[in-house]
């Protein structure tokens, strides 16, 4: 059996017993009924998640997928491709806005190249660079208006590089798991998924990405257009619409939601791509979106899409469009806070407190 059906198979739904038995807990501790919102919700789905009252999420790790798209061939992007290489560096010397955020929030950040299109000459001598990994499959995808953009062993290798990676993550220790991505021409991918998934016309989906101007915007709708057309019969299958139009960091991050699911820790994702894999992940195994918190609502349009996809209502929205897993970090202190107050709050009876309704003799 494969890796990734033997993981798909490992996925559980969440019991809706732990989330009530999550809500009692909330009831007995020192604040009024539902006074901490939204808060309440994810420390529960947290506790069933995990199966215990006593849920942790004290070791962080973002895991962040960088590849390249062929489909910079048809003029996609206002970057040059090499820009995914030089970001690859910049992130191992601490320089990139995840790398601030990762140091504000102490989340552990992994940097994994998966199929960058000219491998960025990684050295030792780099700050960050025992928390680079290796794991290409191919120099970039290719230009999905002419061919499909993976093979389908490419494609299972992406996804399988993904799923070991969240498993290294659960063995590691590691109880709160967020992903992101770089990629120049990943947006085309995504907003691609997003209107075949959705079934919307090619404009209600296709945003500026990072920051095409009009010329740039008129060859990015033509291309995944022309794709929708020329990959029309592989585009009922979330797979197949992965394998066509997909990169080899959304089929990454696809897998790490499965392993993620599979080894029962939460995963935030993060913004327009980071989503894409997880909708397509959520396609595959429905199951999957009790394990997923979403992080923030980006203000590309085909992100609302993908939110409704999954089945999440974004922690922040902040117009942020950058990727990296930068929303993904700033949702964990979220998601870290509303399990301190579950397990950390005293309850009306140890603390003395009398609750809502209680005698006053």
């Amino acid at each position: 059996m494969s890796t990734l059906n033997k993981t798909l198979q490992a996925i559980r739904p969440i019991d809706p017993q732990w989330i009530e038995s999550a809500q009692r807990r909330q009831l007995e501790l020192t604040k009024p009924p539902g006074s901490l919102g939204r808060l309440e919700e994810i420390a529960n789905r947290c506790c069933a998640i995990q199966e215990t009252l006593q849920p942790t999420t004290a070791r962080p790790r973002i895991v962040l997928f960088a590849a390249d798209h062929g489909v910079c061939a048809e003029g996609v992007s206002a970057y040059p491709q090499e820009v995914t290489a030089q970001m690859v560096l910049n992130f191992l010397r601490g320089g990139a806005a995840i790398n601030a955020f990762a140091r504000a929030g102490e989340i552990e950040l992994q940097v994994v190249d998966v199929g960058v299109a000219v491998p960025p000459p990684v050295s030792n001598d780099l700050p960050k660079a025992r928390d680079f990994l290796d794991r290409r499959v191919r120099s970039g995808t290719r230009n999905f208006c002419v061919e499909g953009a993976m093979t389908e062993a490419e494609m299972l290798a992406a996804l399988d590089a993904g799923i070991e990676l969240a498993r290294a993550a659960a063995l590691d220790g590691c109880d709160l798991l967020g992903f992101g991505e770089m990629g120049i021409g990943n947006t085309t991918s995504a907003s691609a998924i997003a209107a075949a998934l959705s079934g919307k016309p090619v404009d209600a989906v296709v945003g500026a990405g990072a920051g095409a101007d009009d010329a740039c915007m008129m060859r990015k709708r033509s291309a995944i257009e022309r794709a929708l057309v020329l990959h029309s019969a592989s585009l009922s299958d979330p797979l197949g619409i992965l394998r066509c139009v997909g990169g080899l960091e959304i089929a990454a991050m696809c897998g790490f939601c499965f392993g993620a699911a599979a080894h029962r820790v939460p995963v935030v994702t993060d913004g327009f791509i980071a989503t894409a894999a997880a909708a397509l992940a959520v396609r595959v195994a429905p199951v999957a979106s009790g394990y997923l918190f979403a992080s923030h609502r980006s203000s590309e349009p085909g992100h609302a899409h993908f939110l409704a996809m999954i089945d999440q209502q974004p922690l922040l929205d902040l117009g942020m469009r950058l990727g990296e897993g930068t929303g993904a970090a700033l949702a964990m202190k979220l998601i870290q806070s509303s399990v301190a107050a579950f397990t950390g709050m005293a309850t009306f009876a140890s603390a003395a407190v009398s609750n809502k309704g209680a005698s006053n003799k």
